[in-house]
């Protein structure tokens, strides 16, 4: 007798007002049901988003949650219990920041270069200037290096505090500088790798983005780093993952990032689909297949056509003989389900440091109790001081309160033009041309995540792209 088929459970996309979609419900191919949108407004907006998902009865909400909105979400998680969220909030937890990442990383004992991490501008420079160089220095805070723009190489402790000076970072994240000979991106769908590849730094450099002149190639991944990947995966529990594994000149590995919102082609994001598909209602959907090493020939094909091709199927290969001695062995790397887990293992009292070390425990992404008190007298203390360089506690509060608690507020059109055309070597006509092509919402979203894609306008090359980072790193719109 057939058993009956369980009924499919009601799927919702997590979106987030200026936030890039990383899913589209095409990516969801043959899903015979409605897939509802729920969309974040930001701002005071958490009740209803919970009333929204609640309304449209959602059982699984699926989609990434972006840095500034982390702490919001695991609120939200709470008030629906019933609803399980693909990503899990657990294993989102890196996708918050650097220092996640180390976290992570530690727990679990997964290589990774020798990092500090200070919240005490004091313990920060103590360190600076006792400990040996180089270090890279990069901004913890959120998944985006901006290809490569936030992390820094330095040589001395005048270099160390020159930049804490200009960009000051908070926490001050700081590692040993691992000499590497490129590293390796890895994806993985179900703890099984689906692509990777190489990203080489130019002649004589050492960072490897592609933006600062790095070359890629999907040949000859180490078994090594691959499963290095796996195991990673595994650690985060993740549906879907990506991690850079930096190889050092000894051939030694250790992670660099590690995420669930990453840049995937996408005919990657459709085959992350199909697993989620197979994986909510296995009695419906096939288990699918994704061929071993398949980079190594898909990566042959020129990236501008990789940028369109959706849907990419494999078949299984058969072979008959009279022995067996050719005939197919299991596969390396398995496609595993992924259960959800019971309790949280990141809970933010335990780990949202960002926010409890200047409060003294207190969520810094929740209203205060009450009002600051003796912040005139601090600030006339803090006046005869001289600059740390790195931000004040409170005024990191203070920031990330802001940053949760209110509507993001876009620029306008004319702003922006004004900001392109501050920018030395951007004249009036390119800056216009930028916004009017980009729009406002497409125009920050190339500053903040894909500066890269700035380049395809006329006579806009990296050096000015550079330029163009530069000053927006200090600008006052909306960064």
């Amino acid at each position: 007798m057939i058993s009956p088929k369980q009924p499919l459970p009601k799927i919702g996309m997590l979106y987030l007002d200026h936030v890039l979609r990383f899913f589209d419900k095409s990516n969801f191919k043959g899903w015979p049901d409605k897939i509802e949108q729920v969309v974040y407004h930001w701002g005071n907006d958490k009740q209803r988003f919970i009333n929204e998902v609640k309304r449209k009865k959602i059982e699984v909400l699926i989609g990434n949650i972006p840095a500034t909105a982390y702490e919001t979400f695991r609120e939200i998680a709470r008030e629906l219990p019933e609803v399980k969220f693909i990503p899990s909030l657990d294993t989102q937890f890196s996708n918050k920041s650097k220092e996640n990442v180390t976290h992570f990383c530690e727990k679990y004992q997964l290589p990774i270069p020798k990092t500090r991490i200070f919240y005490q501008p004091d313990e920060a420079q103590a360190f600076l200037r006792s400990t040996d160089y180089p270090k890279i220095v990069k901004r913890s805070y959120g998944p985006s290096n901006y290809g490569g723009y936030f992390v820094h190489k330095i040589d001395s402790v005048e270099e160390a505090e020159r930049l804490f000076t200009e960009r000051r970072y908070y926490p001050a994240y700081i590692q040993d500088f691992v000499p590497m000979k490129a590293d390796i991106r890895v994806m993985l769908v179900g703890h099984q790798p689906v692509c990777a590849f190489w990203r080489r730094p130019p002649e004589g450099e050492w960072l490897t983005n592609t933006s600062q002149g790095g070359s890629m190639d999907y040949q000859d991944v180490p078994q090594g780093v691959l499963d290095l990947a796996v195991r990673v995966s595994k650690a985060a529990n993740a549906e879907y993952w990506a991690c850079d594994i930096a190889v050092s000149t000894e051939d030694e590995y250790s992670i660099l990032e590690c995420a669930t919102a990453f840049a995937a082609f996408p005919y990657i994001r459709d085959w992350i689909g199909q697993y989620l598909m197979w994986l909510m209602a296995p009695d419906h959907f096939t288990k699918p297949y994704f061929a071993e090493r398949n980079w190594e020939e898909i990566g042959k094909i020129d990236s501008s056509l990789l940028r369109t091709m959706r849907h990419i199927a494999f078949g299984h290969a058969s072979y008959s003989t009279d022995t067996g001695e050719y005939a197919p062995a299991d596969e390396h790397y398995a496609l595993h389900r992924v259960a959800r887990a019971s309790g949280e293992e990141w809970p933010s009292e335990a780990w949202n440091f960002q926010g409890m070390h200047p409060t003294g425990g207190a969520n810094p992404y929740l209203q205060r109790q009450e009002a600051d008190k003796g912040t005139t007298e601090q600030k006339q203390v803090q006046s005869q001081q001289p600059d740390s360089g790195i931000e004040d506690c409170c005024d990191l509060a203070e920031e990330a309160s802001q940053i949760s608690t209110e509507t993001p507020v876009l620029p306008q059109p004319e702003e922006l033009v004004a900001f392109f055309r501050g920018v030395r070597g951007i004249g009036g006509s390119l800056a216009e041309e930028i916004v009017e092509t980009l729009g406002v919402e497409g125009t920050l979203h190339a500053l903040n995540e894909e500066p890269q894609q700035l380049t395809g306008f006329r006579n806009l090359k990296q050096k000015k792209l550079e330029a163009i980072l530069s000053n927006w790193s200090e600008c006052e719109l909306i960064c």
